[in-house]
């Protein structure tokens, strides 16, 4: 096994893993793979492991982390894009302990995601970057990892956490770390005012008090809407039509007018008087014209 560990190149950084299984001594290889190394670093001291989960183990193979999401399916490089592998003969997987960089099974899709191997991983030689190695005796803590009972998706039962990953020895001097913290508070205050704003002013919030309920149901619901309809006509009373067609007339028909015949009959009577006897007889047989001009009934 020395002879194994006598062909590697020499490491230049060291970090430690502080997990619920105990801390993990890690030296790095920046030299031999500077894009996987100064990608983590940074990520490291950025805080972006921190509080994270070993979201995958497989029991004699490896156990898998590096996912701030803990699904598997997130994390990014700082680049915000994959970056190429950084394969060395002199350093492979034919022992345990190898630090290595997750990918998408097929080559230079690097992100953040990384893994430990727990024991020899010969085929997979070639298909990972290699970028560090467990120093010392913490190996042992690393292969805790491999004892906890997972589920059918290889995630163990109970949570193995990453509480931070500690810089110890930062092989690259011209790292400036961003404030991921700070822009994510700064992303969340900017939200909660675009959302204050959005929201409507001067409403009292009824949910406050125990009997507020009601009034709060009521004050939500939409106030009905009254129809516009035009004013409707008034109503205006009619007498009743005999079976006739002619309408009654309730006031004494002796006084509003005369019997056609009587009134005839007195015309001719005083046109006669007038013009004479002759002329009145003449009248009488030719007949008088009505009040409007037409002619009057014959007797």
């Amino acid at each position: 096994m020395s002879n194994v560990y006598h062909t590697e190149p020499p490491t230049n950084g060291k970090v430690i893993f502080h997990t619920s299984v105990g801390p993990v001594d890690v030296e790095l290889w920046s030299k031999e793979a500077p894009l996987a190394c100064r990608n983590f670093v940074q990520l490291a001291l950025e805080g972006y492991y921190d509080k994270t989960v070993f979201h995958r183990v497989i029991p004699g193979f490896m156990a898998q982390g590096g996912d701030p999401t803990g699904t598997g399916e997130g994390g990014d490089s700082v680049w915000g894009k994959p970056f190429k592998d950084e394969i060395q003969a002199r350093i492979r997987f034919n022992h345990r302990g190898q630090l290595a960089m997750a990918n998408e099974n097929s080559p230079s899709t690097n992100r953040a995601q990384f893994f430990f191997t727990l024991d020899a991983c010969p085929w997979l030689d070639g298909k990972h970057t290699i970028f560090g190695t467990v120093a010392g005796n913490t190996v042992f803590n690393m292969l805790r990892m491999g004892e906890v009972e997972t589920d059918d998706t290889d995630r163990p039962t109970e949570p193995i956490t990453l509480r931070t990953v500690e810089v110890l020895a930062n092989p690259f001097d011209d790292i400036v770390p961003r404030d991921l913290k700070g822009d994510k508070e700064r992303e969340e205050e900017a939200r909660r005012l675009a959302e204050k704003a959005a929201k409507p002013q001067g409403k009292k919030d009824l949910t406050l008090l125990s009997f507020g309920d009601e009034e709060a149901e009521a004050a939500a619901a939409p106030p009905a809407k009254q129809a516009m309809r035009p004013a409707a006509a008034p109503v205006r009373e009619s007498k009743p039509v005999p079976v006739g067609g002619v309408a009654e007339d309730s006031s004494d028909s002796s006084d509003s007018e005369e019997e056609p015949s009587t009134g005839l009959k007195a015309k001719v009577a005083a046109a006669a008087a007038q013009a004479g006897p002759r002329d009145g007889a003449g009248f009488a047989k030719k007949g008088g014209a009505g009040a409007a001009g037409f002619p009057a009934r014959p007797a």
